[in-house]
């Protein structure tokens, strides 16, 4: 992934003062959550670039070894933990640095930059979030878990440490355990993250009510112009 990685790009306006990039599921891609936009109602707020790129194909070993687009390889799944590719993360996060970079060369600041992500996209969202060296305006992480504790661990930004996250999570998942999103949140509360967190009556998807709480939660970060 040394290129741009390819991606839909949506500008609620001209000239956006905002950016969020926003990664999708396993075996989804960059147009899955394009159809959410308009449900946010932003129109309030200053221009917003919504930024959905799509992940390359890989081999995907718990799915055995089929090809599918994939921001890194799972090794294996269980109720508890996933066996994932390192690796293959933080290759991933490279390229959603450069994709960063790209935001602040067209005007927009890392603080005002929220990384967004569902299932192993939201996995990305917060490894690359809170690694990520300069400031970020937030991070959503739908239906998620981390990835590597250990990565997070060893590499937790101080610039991103009290970052504000929403975590929203379908208390029926079958897919990604609501256990597992709650074990990211219980982590990452201890390191002293700041994380808002929601359930819904759900499987494994979104559903309004949460689209409706994240529409409010990215204008509450949209009125800000500066780190907060």
């Amino acid at each position: 992934m040394s290129e741009l990685l390819p991606a839909i790009e949506i500008e609620t306006a001209p000239s956006p003062t905002w950016s969020v990039i926003w990664m999708h599921g396993l075996g989804a891609d960059g147009s899955d959550f394009v159809p959410v936009v308009p449900e946010l109602d932003l129109a309030p707020v200053p221009g917003v670039r919504f930024v959905f790129p799509n992940a390359p194909a890989i081999p995907v070993t718990c799915n055995g070894g089929y090809v599918m687009p994939a921001w890194y390889d799972i090794e294996s799944l269980d109720d508890a933990r996933r066996q994932v590719d390192e690796a293959g993360i933080r290759v991933t996060r490279e390229a959603i640095r450069a994709l960063i970079a790209r935001e602040n060369q067209r005007g927009v600041p890392s603080h005002r930059i929220v990384l967004a992500g569902f299932s192993q996209g939201g996995a990305v969202a917060y490894t690359t979030g809170l690694t990520h060296p300069e400031r970020l305006g937030g991070i959503i992480a739908l239906s998620t878990y981390i990835p590597s504790p250990a990565l997070l661990a060893a590499e937790l930004s101080e610039a991103n440490r009290t970052t504000p996250i929403f975590a929203g999570h379908g208390a029926d998942d079958d897919v990604v355990p609501v256990k597992l999103g709650m074990l990211a949140r219980d982590t990452l509360q201890q390191q002293g993250c700041t994380v808002e967190w929601r359930t819904y009556r759900m499987s494994h998807s979104v559903c309004m009510e949460e689209i409706q709480a994240i529409g409010a939660w990215l204008t509450a970060r949209f009125a800000s112009d500066k780190p907060s």
